[in-house]
């Protein structure tokens, strides 16, 4: 039986900046793009959400929302400075960390001799010194598996800490909203109450076989999740599987032309941020992503060697696939090798 800790630092971005300006403690604060440059927010602070403010928001629509909103650039440096120093703090307990992103990671502490093995006290440890050296709060979650230990840290946000013992699984999972398991958005969840699915309880009358048949892959993952299994170990070491890069645009286009001058320029960028992972033969496949004007996007990706022409096929096809609709965003990606097929070549892009 794993101890997984799950630690989700609260508001993270808009944390830092309130630690650094106290000032900023008590106003509707965001940090993202500019509202006047098709911006998008990145996170907010606890006073914005009360107004209907959300990470992903266009920074416009959270402006109209919240009309004192002060929204910041941000500053990445920073923030991947703290992440650095989150990471130290974790590494004191164990060496089986698995960063998520720069506020987020998990921690597998079964065999960590650390406060007797207790893997509830190393959580409230580490959350007090994230507070006393980071002047930052953290919510965390302590489970037998990462998809528990996930669920278990968005229990008490913010700042605080909740446990899901061995025992208590059966429970806790069996009257989760299926709408809550991690991967599953508003619209499969939507999907899923249309069959009379609306939590785990509804799909365990339904056998496996009938999952999978019903749902095809959401199925095979619903046959362990509603049952709170989670085999997945957490990595230390995680392999990138993809790089890709993407720009919003100033204004919507329609026109093919206007898209490929855009790709054009993002073409190079994507081959110099791919080049330090492998070399170009070696990628697995390349793919364009859309997003249109009503944020709903499309992805139309090629298995096979690279080629840079290639982008100008798919992002017909993708075109085709938009029926006319403007476009917002246009992003490049490729697919990565294992780490066995680069030779254990380094991923880091940074």
């Amino acid at each position: 039986m794993r101890k997984i800790i799950h630690i989700d630092m609260d508001c993270f971005f808009a944390a830092v900046e309130m630690r650094d300006n106290p000032a900023l403690k008590e106003v509707p604060l965001a940090i993202g793009g500019s509202s006047d440059r098709r911006g998008v927010i990145s996170t907010c602070n606890y006073v914005a959400r009360r107004f209907g403010v959300r990470s992903a928001m266009p920074s416009g629509l959270a402006m109209k929302l919240c009309p004192p909103l002060v929204l910041l650039p941000g500053r990445m440096a920073v923030y991947k400075e703290v992440s650095r120093q989150l990471r130290a703090i974790f590494l004191r307990y164990t060496e089986l960390v698995e960063p998520l992103s720069l506020d987020e990671a998990y921690l597998d502490v079964t065999d960590s001799p650390h406060c007797g093995g207790s893997a509830t006290r190393m959580a409230a440890e580490i959350r007090a010194a994230i507070a006393a050296e980071l002047g930052l709060t953290a919510s965390a979650g302590v489970a037998p598996n990462k998809f528990l230990a996930k669920l278990a840290s968005e229990q008490r946000k913010p700042d605080g800490l909740f446990v899901i013992i061995p025992q208590e699984v059966d429970e806790f999972v069996r009257q989760l909203p299926l709408g809550k398991l991690p991967g599953i958005g508003r619209k499969t969840a939507d999907r899923l109450e249309s069959q009379g699915l609306y939590s785990c309880e509804d799909a365990r009358a339904m056998s496996n076989e009938e999952l999978v048949a019903r749902f095809g892959k959401l199925g095979e993952m619903l046959t362990g999740r509603i049952w709170g299994h989670d085999d997945q170990p957490v990595q230390a070491h995680r392999v990138r599987k993809s790089v890709g890069v993407e720009t919003t645009l100033s204004s919507d286009v329609l026109d093919e032309d206007a898209c490929w001058a855009v790709l054009s320029r993002l073409i190079p960028e994507l081959e110099l941020r791919f080049a330090k992972a492998c070399p170009a033969e070696m990628l697995m496949g390349q793919g364009i992503k859309l997003k249109f004007a009503d944020f709903q996007q499309t992805t139309v990706y090629r298995k096979g060697s690279y080629q840079a022409a290639r982008f100008h096929d798919l992002l017909h096809e993708g075109l085709q696939r938009a029926q006319g609709k403007p476009i917002r965003l246009l992003g490049l990606v490729v697919g990565l090798p294992s780490a066995g097929e680069i030779n254990q070549l380094s991923l880091d892009l940074s």
